[in-house]
């Protein structure tokens, strides 16, 4: 393992972990989770420092990048929006408003410059983003191949706790596993990566690295990650922000609650755990708590066979007549039109 330091996007030391791989390169796939934070409620600022990172990942070799949850967008950590049950205050519409305009259209403009940028630096990438449809928004994971082709995305199934009044809901139409030049990718997002039946589907679809942008550094969280590298027979990537107080705006402009703690521009209010876990549930890099970072690891996928030949969960370990999973998979969507012309 080598730890490198450069200099980061803000002009504070990064440190990035190379876990070099000893196997022909035939079988290896350079991968990389950024754990960094969001320019927030300056979505234009927030991309240019992506490519920055992509390109400082592109000169490491890697050949894939996973962003965290929200990166795009920003995850609106410590606020309430103004709710209370039966009320919504005049600031929290306020908020919302400018965390909707920070929100990008998927296709739109910002979504073909992630995909130049990934054609640019040859690199898959995995980019967590809030989606606007309307005056909708979702927490979406994108996911574009090396030559700067869109592929699709994935909403979040599930917000958790207040997550839901800002968020909406995806369907079964939206749990892709998309097989690309480094191997079959999907992703799920943040809590919902603790729903068996979503990983079920997933594996079902045959991925091979899945990934998995949170918001969640609580320690706790690597035994989930874990986990699902041992239960799938798969690397997973999870990328996390790492956040202090002043990455938000100042009060009274962006106000942090549910926290006892007297938070100083310098408070850390998410520290990270960025990991990269290989299928026999092997750490190859990280947890990383100590700040922005590039984690980088080798993954020799050579070792989805040789886990999957102790424990296949959808293969040779299966009860399909004692245990079965059904997946609606159509668009669930709240108006149909019946005519083929364009409804208005």
């Amino acid at each position: 393992m080598a730890l490198v330091p450069t200099t980061g996007t803000d002009g504070a030391a990064v440190f990035t972990e190379v876990n070099m791989g000893s196997s022909d390169s035939g079988s290896t796939v350079r991968a990389t989770v950024i754990q960094a934070s969001t320019i927030f409620y300056d979505t234009p600022a927030t991309l240019d420092k992506a490519e920055r990172l992509l390109a400082e990942a592109a000169s490491y070799g890697s050949q894939l990048v996973v962003f965290p949850e929200a990166f795009i967008g920003g995850y609106p950590r410590g606020s309430n929006f103004g709710v209370t049950i039966g009320n919504r205050t005049l600031k929290g519409k306020e908020d919302f408003r400018k965390y909707h305009a920070a929100a990008i259209n998927v296709p739109g403009p910002e979504v073909d410059r992630l995909a130049a940028m990934a054609g640019k630096y040859k690199i898959v990438l995995v980019m967590g983003v809030i989606e606007r449809d309307g005056y909708t928004l979702f927490c979406t994971v994108l996911f574009f191949d090396n030559e700067g082709c869109y592929l699709g995305k994935h909403r979040k199934l599930m917000p958790t706790a207040l997550e839901r009044i800002i968020w909406g809901f995806g369907d079964g139409s939206n749990i892709p596993v998309f097989d690309t030049p480094v191997g079959k990718i999907g992703a799920a997002i943040c809590w919902e990566n603790k729903m068996p039946l979503l990983r079920t589907a997933m594996y079902a679809k045959g991925i091979e690295i899945y990934c998995a942008p949170t918001a969640d550094s609580r320690d706790v969280w690597q035994a989930s990650m874990t986990h699902i590298a041992l239960e799938g027979g798969c690397f997973v990537l999870s990328a996390n922000q790492f956040c202090r107080r002043k990455d938000y705006p100042a009060p009274p402009e962006y106000v942090f609650t549910g926290t006892d703690e007297e938070l100083t521009p310098e408070s850390v209010v998410c520290a990270g755990g960025s990991v990269i876990i290989s299928p026999s549930g092997a750490v190859l890099a990280g947890p990383n708590y100590d700040g922005e970072a590039l984690i980088t690891a080798d993954l020799d996928l050579g070792e989805i066979a040789r886990a999957k030949f102790d424990f296949d969960v959808v293969g040779h370990y299966a009860r399909p007549e004692v245990l079965s999973l059904i997946v609606r998979d159509d668009p669930a969507t709240p108006v149909s039109f019946t005519s083929d012309g364009s409804h208005k």
